[in-house]
């Protein structure tokens, strides 16, 4: 079978899947969680507990302030100790719920181990409105990194209709194998849950693109679907980013999201392989999102490996668990090392948005010196999106925002391809994030 992919751009960086094929650890849990309250992309939720006051496991703690808002649930049993502001891995302030843990020793509330499954039979009567209602109150958000509301995407907007739901198998982004791991070991909960999201949109075709680098995956889906008509498989090739929703759903459907559309306007509802497995726990097992698989990885980490994390340990007790921060560490990254973002604080708290942590030596870790730019059109040629890239930074650089708007920057992926390429050692992405952040500020006309 041809191997299919987008149309524009790409490159091929080094896989790295250092911990590809590793099972799944859990860590055991900190005698305190700490619980941004800004879980997922839009307003931050809505903290609705107080100091002093005792939580049990998967409870709610914050309610979603808005549409495209996603509430908050402790991972743990235990008392609310403060309500405060810390710094996320970035250096950023956020609002946060620092909950006391109890019950160490068995980490599961015993009002959590009372609750029943639902039975094949309710999972049936649910409508598609109940599914969308239990899957917000779930928390559930893309865990691919966006965190986008998945109530909120599965609630097609009024005069739209979906076609097909893509499932996200892709995970090009190198050194990260969460989602693989996943896919390896529960293929039949990731298929469970895309029903389920299928039946929220209202479509009876789903397909699962997974990039030819995991066969395992691909042969696990495979052999599940065998005789299924609904749901197909497609091996990807393997070039960076093959997961960026538009370049998925080219590749998976010949079809273009025209700029400042939606996936839907293509036709297609497109969702994280994880993130069907949340919907699957939030329907069946009637769980919250309060925990995801992190892959921690580094060329010399003592025990690199894909770990089961509750939301809010501490990005130290994590690195902790994998043997410990490398004497000769020169960078932390939140992610992958395309675009994750450096952490200046290993004491903050975890969040759903992070599905990777790299620790990265001194010898890769230096950026190299910039040098003028020699027009050379690199950056142009691997983007994505078609866009320029040295045009943008210069314009960025000139603060000359009005002007950049015209080059179409916000359709940029922030996929960092364009720094990859640059013989010049640009910072292209730097300042194009950072014209991005300018323009949000300014008054819509």
């Amino acid at each position: 079978m041809k191997l299919k992919t987008f149309r524009k751009g790409g490159i091929h960086p080094a896989p790295s899947k250092l911990t590809s094929g590793m099972p799944i650890v859990e860590i055991g849990v900190s005698s305190e969680i700490r619980l941004e309250l800004a879980e997922s992309i839009g307003v931050p939720a809505r903290c609705i507990v107080k100091p002093g006051q005792s939580v049990s496991a998967g409870e709610m703690i914050a309610e979603a302030a808005a549409f495209v808002s996603a509430p908050v649930h402790s991972p743990v049993a235990g008392t609310v100790k403060r309500i405060e502001k810390l710094r996320d891995p970035q250096g950023f302030w956020r609002e946060a719920v620092v909950i006391a843990t109890e019950h160490i020793e068995t980490a599961v509330d015993e009002a959590e181990e009372a609750l029943s499954p639902r039975t094949q039979d309710e999972v049936d009567a649910l409508t598609p409105k109940e599914i969308i209602d239990i899957v917000g109150n779930a928390g559930v958000v893309g865990l691919g990194g966006a965190t986008f509301p998945t109530r909120v995407k599965l609630s097609i907007p009024e005069g739209k209709k979906a076609e097909v739901v893509i499932l996200n198998g892709a995970e090009c982004e190198p050194f990260l194998t969460c989602d693989e791991v996943l896919m390896c070991g529960y293929p039949d909960r990731i298929v469970a849950g895309c029903r389920l999201i299928m039946k929220a949109v209202g479509v009876d075709r789903a397909i699962i693109g997974i990039e030819a680098n995991k066969p395992q995956a691909i042969a696990a889906f495979r052999r599940l679907l065998k005789g299924c008509d609904d749901i197909s498989v497609q091996p990807l090739k393997m070039k960076y980013p093959q997961g960026g929703e538009k370049q998925l759903i080219y590749a998976l459907t010949g079809k273009e999201v025209p700029e400042g559309g939606l996936p839907v306007d293509a036709g297609a509802v497109v969702d994280n392989v994880a993130t069907a497995y949340a919907v699957y726990d939030a329907i069946y097992n009637r769980k919250p999102l309060t925990q995801r698989v992190v892959t921690v990885t580094g060329p010399h980490l003592k025990k690199p490996g894909n770990y089961l994390v509750k939301i809010g340990t501490t990005i130290s007790s994590i690195i902790e668990a994998a043997g410990g921060l490398p004497e000769d560490t020169g960078k932390v990254i939140a992610g992958g090392p395309m675009m994750g973002k450096a952490m200046s604080r290993l004491d903050a708290p975890t969040t759903k948005a992070i599905s990777g942590i790299l620790v990265l030596p001194e010898s890769m870790s230096k950026r190299r010196s910039e040098e003028p730019c020699i027009r050379c059109a690199k950056c142009v040629s691997v983007c994505p999106m078609g866009l320029e890239p040295y045009q943008m930074m210069n314009l960025s650089i000139a603060k000359r925002f009005e002007d950049i708007t015209k080059l179409h920057v916000m359709s940029c992926l922030e996929c960092g391809s364009c720094s990859y390429v640059c013989p010049s050692h640009r910072p292209l992405l730097d300042y194009i994030r950072y014209a991005k952040q300018e323009i949000r500020k300014m008054p819509k006309k």
